[in-house]
């Protein structure tokens, strides 16, 4: 995304004005290029100290405030004071932080450059962020490998690959272990969200097999990396860590993102909006799926008109581009996440007409602490018609008890599907083994499909058959409480086992025979163990179709 505009954007929502412009070190010279010469070395050494020196260890709050800093006396200040604030000596006048960060950055540039310098790869950023691991085991050329046994156990063929293991990292945890692997074979480790991703034999049939897959017991289609259900459920690997499942892998990657926790209290963001502008409307939901006891998963999903947008005519196609800027701040203003990205659209001209009709979608998944609330500022902007659209949203995540039944949000979906094979778990719509579209409006056309998915946490699992045992009613009302219909699953066909405290509810309901109007669905889930019971609902409206692109054509 063009960073002038989002410069730009972030003016919108920040409402400052810092503006440094810099002549290009291979651009033609000016006249006045040797006045401007020292202002622009300055410029270059502030934006390489934010974007490159700093960039791993700066917090989203300090970030910000930097950003709206207008003087080089102001930025010098800074950024003394932001290497003084991790000074474990501040009566000592060498930094030994400071010190060691540097040398971290040069052996990280020395020895994990690949085609990147060092600093910006997987490996290097680790070690800039945590400093040497306690233990590596190396396999830099791949081949034979004989595995753990709770990887599976079996002999199979790897890409290289790097094992890191850290006693303990602040915020994160004790014994903590990171996998990179190499998988071009072009020396780019990257981190593995699943133990799969360093099996070189993993897409050939019959090669590289685990001892459940050599006894008959499993096969390869079952493992984590192609369904991550598996990787939940202790029928498939009774040996497997818990550190290793799914989503324990996905909360140790959020969770590696951040910055180092730092010795002084963070640098406070001020993010404040006066903002007028709505004239490219958009719609957007938010929904809540808890991680862990730290993390609530938050997808963030906007859905545009496409007649809303401007198309230009590029070669063949027809191309409308919408760049978006968010960020997410606690009431005191500390910036929690930020994000920015690019929706884009494109048709040829056979399929212009119908395409101008349909709709776009773009989801941003942030995990957030639980229990807590935060602003969502959200911006905008149609890059070919110059329109801007702009919303405030408050967000109270809610809190999860590690015994008391609970649900999340329950997700009216365009479609379900499982994830692809090769998909990373972070991808756009992925949630556990399960790609989701939300239906952002909750629309339905007469006859049409209502897909719910929501999640139950702490269900009781039988100790005979290691699954749960539970009854869910799915109960549609009209707006004044009325029941239309009301669907009984009492042997649970609609649950699809996650693990011991975390089931999936996926249910097909149609609608055949419902008028326009605005309804409700409510699902109760009863454990039938324990005999505790959840409900939650969320609301939904049936209305008459325009077009019948408009009712299937979502991207």
């Amino acid at each position: 995304m063009c960073r002038r505009l989002v410069s730009f954007i972030a003016v919108l929502l920040l409402a400052c004005a810092t503006s440094v412009a810099y002549s290009s070190p291979g651009g033609s010279p000016q006249k006045a290029s040797k006045k401007a010469k020292p202002e622009d070395d300055r410029a270059v050494y502030y934006k390489k100290w934010l974007d490159e020196d700093a960039i791993y260890i700066i917090s989203p709050e300090e970030k910000a405030v930097f950003k709206q800093l207008k003087t080089d006396e102001e930025k010098q200040s800074f950024i003394d004071q932001f290497w003084q604030r991790r000074n474990p000596d501040p009566r000592n006048g060498d930094n030994s932080f400071k010190e060691e960060h540097y040398r971290r950055v040069a052996y990280a540039n020395e020895h994990y450059a690949s085609g990147v310098p060092g600093w910006k790869t997987d490996r290097g950023r680790i070690y800039i962020m945590y400093g040497k691991p306690d233990e590596i085991e190396s396999h830099p050329s791949g081949g034979s490998y004989q595995r753990e046994i709770y990887e599976g156990g079996g002999e199979t063929s790897t890409f290289p690959f790097e094992r890191w293991r850290y006693r303990h990292i602040d915020g994160i945890g004790d014994d903590v272990e990171i996998e990179f692997v190499d998988t071009t074979m072009s020396g780019e480790y990257k981190i593995a969200m699943s133990p799969d991703e360093k099996d070189a034999l993993m897409m050939v049939p019959g090669a590289g097999l685990t001892l459940n897959e050599q006894m008959g017991l499993s096969d390869k289609k079952d493992r984590p990396y192609f369904n991550p259900s598996s990787g939940n459920d202790p029928t498939y690997n009774s040996f497997m860590r818990a550190k290793d499942m799914p989503f324990a892998r996905m909360e140790q990657y959020f969770n590696l993102q951040r910055p180092p926790q730092i010795k002084f209290e963070d640098l406070k963001g001020v993010v404040t909006t006066h903002i007028s502008y709505n004239t490219l409307p958009y719609a957007m939901r938010m929904d809540f799926i808890r991680l862990s006891p730290e993390k609530v998963l938050v997808p963030v999903t906007i859905e545009l008109n496409n007649k809303d947008l401007e198309f230009k005519k590029e070669l063949d196609f027809n191309r409308a581009s919408v760049n978006v800027y968010g960020v997410v701040s606690s009431l005191s203003g500390r910036i929690a996440a930020e994000f920015e990205d690019t929706i884009s659209t494109e048709y040829t001209d056979a399929n212009f007409e119908a395409g101008k009709n349909a709709r776009s979608e773009y989801q941003k998944i942030v995990a957030l602490p639980p229990g807590q609330r935060y602003k969502l500022d959200l911006v905008l902007k149609d890059l070919n018609g110059n329109t801007i659209g702009t919303t405030t949203k408050g967000i109270n995540v809610p809190k999860y008890d590690d015994q008391q039944l609970q649900a999340s949000s329950v997700i009216l979906a365009n479609y379900i599907q499982p994830v692809p094979e090769g998909s990373n778990q972070l991808d756009r719509y992925v949630i556990g083994d399960q790609k989701i579209q939300p239906n952002v409006k909750s629309e339905y056309v007469p006859g049409g499909t209502l897909l719910s998915y929501v999640q139950v946490y702490n269900a009781t699992i039988d100790q005979a058959t290691l699954k749960p045992s539970v009854e869910v009613t799915y109960a549609l009302k009209t707006s004044e409480g009325k029941v239309v219909e009301e669907v009984q699953d009492l042997a649970g066909r609609s649950v699809q086992f996650f693990s011991g405290q975390r089931l999936v509810l996926i249910k097909e309901t149609s609608l055949k025979g419902f008028a326009p109007g605005k309804y409700s669905l409510e699902i109760k889930a009863t454990d039938l163990i324990s005999n505790a019971s959840v409900t939650c609902q969320t609301n939904f409206t049936v209305v008459e179709p325009v077009n019948k692109a408009v009712a299937a054509g979502i991207k």
